[in-house]
């Protein structure tokens, strides 16, 4: 059966016009990206498909922004156009997460640095490192990504996060990471990380005012029980 021989109210673009948005499973909403079907399959078949690359995760969505034009290619319908087009959407919804503006935004606390940021990493299926440059203040004067994809981010070089700050001559600096693993523990890693990066700051005069690490809706400070591991 083609979407148009389906009653109107099954529609997906008139499903949407008539209930909102809220009311279109994940399938149909694909299926209004991908706009045409094939002769064999129908758009909300063809989005089926698409959310069959995510194995058991249609529900979760994250998976999609790992997905590349290729491997949407590989689903029979979805050509170049369609795959651009899928990939495009994948995007706009990381940017519409991001802060409008972050002139004058003051870092006082973690969840400040957790608001400006949550929902852009808890979509990253991989782990990515930014650094936060900060004014005496505490005015943020730029986000910078150091590494993406890492999965030892013990093997980060300092000087990658330094460099920036010291070309701005940025007396402050945060840390913030993802965990794809969903567990927002610091692991040891991760506290040798800071430990290296508060040690050559304090040489540098560069203050590591924070590690922050993102995992889905929950995050930690590496800095919560700084006494038990900077003096290690």
């Amino acid at each position: 059966m083609t979407i148009k021989k389906l009653p109107e109210s099954e529609r997906p673009y008139e499903k949407m016009q008539m209930y909102g948005s809220e009311s279109l499973s994940n399938s149909e909403l694909l299926a209004i990206i991908i706009k045409t079907g094939t002769n064999e399959k129908t758009s909300v078949e063809l989005a089926q498909e698409v959310l069959k690359l995510g194995k058991n995760e249609e529900y979760n969505l994250q998976f999609l922004q790992d997905i590349s034009i290729e491997e949407f290619m590989q689903i029979k319908g979805i050509g170049r156009v369609k795959a651009i087009q899928l990939k495009a959407v994948c995007e706009l919804t990381k940017r519409i997460s991001r802060p409008i503006e972050n002139i004058n935004v003051r870092i006082i606390t973690s969840i400040d640095v957790v608001r400006l940021l949550m929902n852009e990493l808890k979509f990253e299926r991989r782990e990515k490192l930014k650094v936060l440059i900060l004014n005496r203040r505490n005015i943020l004067l730029k986000i910078i990504d150091v590494s993406y994809g890492a999965t030892d981010f013990a093997m980060v070089d300092p000087k990658d996060i330094f460099t920036e700050p010291i070309k701005m001559g940025a007396p402050r600096i945060i840390l913030v990471h993802n965990h794809p693993s969903g567990d927002p523990r610091p692991s040891e890693q991760d506290k040798n990380l800071t430990k290296t990066v508060y040690k050559a700051g304090e040489m540098l005069g560069i203050q590591l005012v924070d590690h922050i690490i993102i995992a889905n809706e929950r995050y930690e400070s590496v800095f919560r029980n700084r006494k038990d591991w900077i003096k290690k």
